[in-house]
This record gives structure tokens, sequence and C-alpha cells, in this order.
């Protein structure tokens, strides 16, 4: 009874002074369910077939992350319960004086951890229970689903998960208390408040160099990937990686040796109030934490790269679905080629006949396209052989192929009739284009293929498509598309005269492919799916070696767009609001600790007669810049990382990449400031306790 009662005891006294350390433990619990009752959560929506299917994939890739998540909190928790312990060392040094045997002490931790355990994971799931209703909303929104039929649930299996999870986390902790209460030494516990960590004062010219050296390699390293990635492989691109994550501990090390330094050199600032008190505790704090702050400040860049990017993705997609997906369908019919000699094999239908259509295939099978479609548009992509990628470069190709090793510069260009095209736009309500006889013009709408080309465009040379030269109409490419998508990805369409594919010739040998897109009669959605279903059932069976179809469909498009931007987002959000929380718990309990050690000192200003207000501000400053510092560095590397990212962001688009970032800050301040907030008030009660 009586080790129970010790045990109530310290658990009550840890409640109030280490809110950091329950906060950290509910809110990871809680964080641990959310997310991986969202399959539950789901079943009581509405969703499509091809919904459903992302649905489960999103369960399953998130239960898989759960695993990674998992290990993440367990290392957090076993972090924070050493450091707990630390702050308890006089206790249990009086339990042993009193003559309680190292089993007691054990016993005492083990009563302690369970009733934590039940405690946080209690609070932790009601609180997830709740939250996972709101979370139901954002996927409803995310999917646009229908929730009419929702009820209020909650999920046994996610129940059974987090228990499973932070039982086994729990019982590490147990095992590790038992065996640092194994390790405990009567003397080192009765003077372990008379221990400080000793300043080290670090040579400052070595400082100096090591910082300068780190901060050119870490230089060299952003160039390489923001500006030089084209020639990045994947072993230049993990050296470089890996140079970034060095550095980062190399200028943590050295600004640890130099901080003090220069402030101390700043007579004004080192000797003002009790700054010198202040930076000496910060300095102390920075020295003993190199290797946490690098790993943190590597934490907290990938939350903000991964945060940004995913609702940067999302929110692009969901924008281009509008602008990219005009129509309702489109249907591709593909010439068969010889994959030898790429020329069109004998039985294509489209390089057989030059009056057949795909249109007469699909009336031929029962199916009249008239009938589909309220209006719809036919035409033909044709390829010149002569006329590659790497034959649009000119005299420049092997200067661009030294800058871009990986492009594949054998692919031939896609060229399209002035009519065809302004036909489609019509379709699209999208502005039509004019050209005179020996002009053509380029589209592009991959913005970094755009760059590229507008390069080549500019020194105005002609180019030769079957057989005709053409001058391009203007000197950068012009936004334009035909396939539909929900990103930008046209690297470049040739608009010609109708003159330059009239030849027969023309017709039978280079038709690359033959495209029908349009709306829908049925404007219903019944309706509407009920013609997909059937013209995907002619394109199936009308399939074969020689003549392959593809149908594209704004609901199919639609919905892989919505799906793939939910995946992103959701994984996004775990793993930022999980790193996120470790990050601020550490950085806390380093805090709370070094706050423990530091009584007497701060009792000690008290007594020279610091006033209270002096005290506060300078545990301020110090929770502050220690929680700041880290924090300021992974900024830094985010702005290139960003910089990076953008270049696979292009194929989605980043215009909303602004309210991305802010989203992104917003929730930094909300975890991280809400830490720091707590850290703050928490320590101020630490130090006053006496």
């Amino acid at each position: 009874m009586m080790l129970f009662n010790l045990a109530f005891r310290n658990i009550r006294r840890s409640l109030r002074d280490y809110a950091v350390y329950f906060f950290t433990l509910i809110i990871g619990v809680s964080v641990f369910y959310v997310f991986n009752a969202i399959g539950t959560q789901a079943a009581y929506m509405r969703f499509s077939e091809r919904q459903n299917e992302i649905v489960e994939l999103l369960s399953q890739l998130l239960s898989g992350l759960s695993v990674f998540v998992s290990a993440i909190l367990g290392l957090l928790i076993v972090y924070a319960s050493r450091f707990l312990m630390k702050r308890r060392n006089r206790e249990f040094a009086l339990y042993l004086t009193l003559g309680m045997g190292k089993g007691s002490i054990s016993a005492i931790m083990l009563i302690e951890t369970v009733f934590i355990g039940l405690i946080s994971l209690a609070v932790g799931l009601m609180l997830g229970v709740g939250l996972s209703q709101l979370m139901s909303a954002l996927v409803a929104n995310l999917f646009e689903a229908d929730m009419t039929a929702y009820q209020f649930s909650v999920s046994g299996e996610a129940i059974v998960k987090t228990i499973f999870c932070f039982a086994v986390i729990y019982l590490v902790v147990m095992l590790l208390n038992s065996f640092m209460v194994s390790k405990f030494r009567l003397i080192e516990l009765i003077h372990s408040d008379k221990k400080s960590e000793k300043v080290k004062l670090k040579n400052p010219w070595l400082c100096v160099f090591v910082f300068m050296a780190s901060a050119a390699a870490l230089g060299f390293a952003y160039y390489q990937v923001g500006w030089n990635y084209s020639n990045l492989g994947q072993s230049s691109l993990g050296a470089y990686i890996v140079t970034g994550a060095v550095t980062t501990f190399l200028i943590f090390w050295s600004v640890s040796g130099l901080l003090l330094r220069i402030v101390m050199s700043m007579k004004q600032v080192y000797y003002r109030d009790i700054n010198s008190f202040t930076f000496r505790q910060l300095s102390s704090k920075v020295n003993t934490m190199v290797f946490s702050m690098t790993l943190i400040c590597l934490m907290l860049f990938v939350t903000i790269c991964s945060l940004s990017s995913a609702f940067s993705i999302r929110n692009s997609m969901n924008a281009n679905l509008k602008k990219l997906c005009p129509a309702d369908c489109q249907i591709t019919h593909y010439a068969g080629r010889d994959t030898g000699t790429g020329e069109p094999l004998e039985k294509s239908f489209l390089a057989s006949d030059q009056t057949a259509n795909t249109a007469s295939l699909f009336k031929a099978q029962g199916c009249p396209l008239t009938d589909k479609f309220s209006e719809y548009v036919q035409f033909r992509l044709y390829s010149d052989p002569k006329l590659t990628f790497g034959a649009f470069f000119g005299d420049d190709f092997n200067e661009v192929k030294k800058r871009y090793l990986y492009l594949n510069y054998e692919e031939s260009e896609d060229i399209v009739a002035l009519s065809d095209y302004n036909d489609l736009m019509k379709l699209y309500n999208r502005k039509t284009l004019s050209l005179k006889e020996g002009e053509c013009i380029l589209l592009c709408n991959f913005v970094s293929m755009k760059s590229l080309r507008d390069e080549i465009l500019k020194k105005n040379r002609p180019f030769t498509i079957f057989g005709h030269s053409l001058k391009p109409k203007y000197t950068e490419c012009q936004d334009g598309f035909i396939d539909l998508a929900s990103q930008p990805l046209n690297a470049g369409i040739y608009v010609v005269p109708d003159s330059v594919v009239s030849d027969r010739k023309v017709s039978e040998q280079y038709v690359q492919r033959e495209y029908i897109i349009g709306n829908y009669a049925a404007n219903t959605k019944e309706g509407r799916q009920k013609t997909e279903d059937e013209l995907d059932a002619v394109c199936k069976k009308i399939n074969s070696p020689s003549d392959s179809f593809n149908m594209n469909t704004k609901i199919d498009i639609s919905e892989a767009t919505i799906g793939l931007g939910a995946i992103v987002t959701f994984i996004g959000l775990y793993i930022g609001i999980v790193f996120l929380i470790s990050c601020g718990a550490i950085l806390a309990l380093k805090e709370l600790s070094e706050s423990v050690d530091s009584i007497g000192r701060y009792t000690m200003l008290r007594k020279i007669g610091v006033e209270e207000t002096d005290i506060s501000k300078s545990l301020r400053r110090q929770t502050g810049l220690f929680f700041l510092l880290p924090l300021t560095l992974a900024g830094i590397h985010s702005i290139f990382g960003m910089k990076f990212a953008g270049y696979f962001l292009e194929m989605f688009g980043t215009e909303k990449i602004g309210i991305s970032i802010a989203f992104t800050v917003g929730i930094i301040l909300v975890i991280y400031g809400g830490y720091f907030l707590i850290t703050y008030f928490s320590s101020k009660g630490i130090i006053r306790e006496r």
C-alpha cells in the first residue's frame, strides 16, 4: 500500500511539474488513433468504386506509416523518461537512505508507468475519438463524398492498434527504468544537484574555420540541388543530402563554441542586466545538445517541406482540374507501329485507310458517337521521324545535352493541324490561333520544359516539318494543350498550317494517334456514368496490338486527382505533426531538465538582488533562443529544399504555394509555439519552487 501511495503522490506531482510530458503522451495517442481510424470513419460515407479503392489504399498506407510513427513516439517517450528520472535524483537518494531497496524503487516506477500509461491512453483516446469526427469532415471534403449516412463512430480496430503500440512502448520504458534504477549509486544521487555542465570554450579560430567551411559546403549543396538539378543522379543526390546533414551538425557545433565568444566580445551587451548569465546558460544548453539540435533541425526541415508540398499539390491539382480538364471524355486511338523500325504496321486501321476513322469503328459496334456526345471533335496527331526532341535544339544540341543528361532526345515531336487544334479550342472554350503559310506555333505548359524551349525559340530558327521550312510565329512557347489532365504536362506540340499535313503520304505513314474529345449528351450523374461504361466496353472490345484505344474521362481524372491529393495531404499531415511533436517535446524536456539543475543559480540571483522580472526575462530569452536556433536553420534549409521540390511540383502546379506555406507556418506556430509557451511557464514554476 505504501508503494501505491508513493506512486500516486509522484503522479500528482508530475502532472503539476511536467505538463509537457503528459501533453506529449496525450497528443501522441490521439494523433495515432485519428489517422488509424480513417478507414472506419470512411465506411459511413458514400464513395464511388474508384474512391473506395483509394480510401482503402490510404488506410493501408497510413497503417504502414504508423509503424514508423510508433517508433518515433517510442524513442521520444524513452527520451522523456530519462529526463524525468533525472529530475527525481534527490527523491531516490532519500528512498535509499531510508533503507528502501532498489527493487522497491523499481516497483514504484512500474506502478507510475502503468498509471501514467492508463491515464494518457484514456485521455488521448477520448480526445482522438472527438478529433476523428472532425477528420471525417476533412475526408469528406477531400473526396467530395456524401455524408448523409454518416453517424458518430468509434473505431475498435484503431483503439486496439493504439493500445497495443503504446503498451509495447510503455513496456520498453518500464524495462529501461528498472535498468537505470539498478545502476543507482547513493553518493551520485545525493550530489546530483551540485553537478553542472561545464561550459567549454572551444578554440574560436577552429570554430570560425569549421563554420565557414560548413557554410561553403552547404552553399554548394544548395546550388547543386536548386539550380543544377537536371544533372543529378541518385548517388549524387544522396551525397548532397548527406552533406547537408553533416554540415548542419558542424554548424551547430561551431555556433555552440562561437555564441558565447561573440556575445562576450560585445561588452555593452554582455554586461547589460543579467545577459552574462543568460548567454552562459544558453551556451551550456547548446553545447550539450549539438547532436539533438541537428536531428531537430532536420526533422523541422522535413516537416516544413512535406507539409508545404502536400498542401500545394492538393490545392494546385484541384485548381488545375477545372482549367486542364474542360471536356467530359477523351478517346485516344494509337496507330500500331513496329517496335524495331518505327514504321506503321500494315494491319493498322489508321495507317491502312486514309478515309477511316475511330468514329466509324464505334458505329460498327452499335455505339454511334453522335448518340453519346452532345458535341465532339475528331482529329489526328502526326510525327515527323526527322523532327525529334534533339533535332529541335539544332546547333545547340551538344550544349543542351551537357546540361540535361537524362532527357530523351530521340523522341519524336507531336504535330497537329491548325484547323484541328482550333476546333478543339472551341470545344474547350479557349482562344483559337492563326497562322500564315511558312509559320508554326509551339505549345507548351510544362514550366521547366517551356523555359528550355524558349531559349531556342528566341533565336528564331526555322524548323523543317514534312519537308516544309516553318519559322516560329512567337519567340516563346504559347500556353496550350490537347490531352485532358489535372497537371500541366504538355512538353511540346507544334501547330502547323493544314497544308503541311494534307499530303496523302503524311496521312498514311505519319499518323501518331487519333483523338475523339467531347461532352456527353447525358446530363445526369447516372446517365454520364452509363455512357462511360458503354464507351469503355467498346474500347476494350476493339482493342488490338495494331490499334490500341485508351479512354480518359473527367470523372476518372477527377477521382484520381482527389485521391492522390488526399493521400499526399494525409501522409504529409501525419509525418509533419508527429515530427513537430517530437521536436517540441525534446527541446521542452531538455529545457525543463536544465531548469531543475539551475534552481540554485536562480536562488543565488535573487539573493544578490536581481528582480523577479529580470529573471523571468532571462528565462524567456533562453527558452526563445533555444527553440529558435534549430527552427532558423531549418527555415533556411527549407527555402532551398522547396526550390528543389518545385521542379517536381511543376507537374502538379505551384500556383497556391504561398497559401500552403502560410498554412504550414500556422501549424508550426500552434504546435511548436505551444511547446515553447508550456516550456516557459513550466520552467518558471520550477525555478520558483524554492
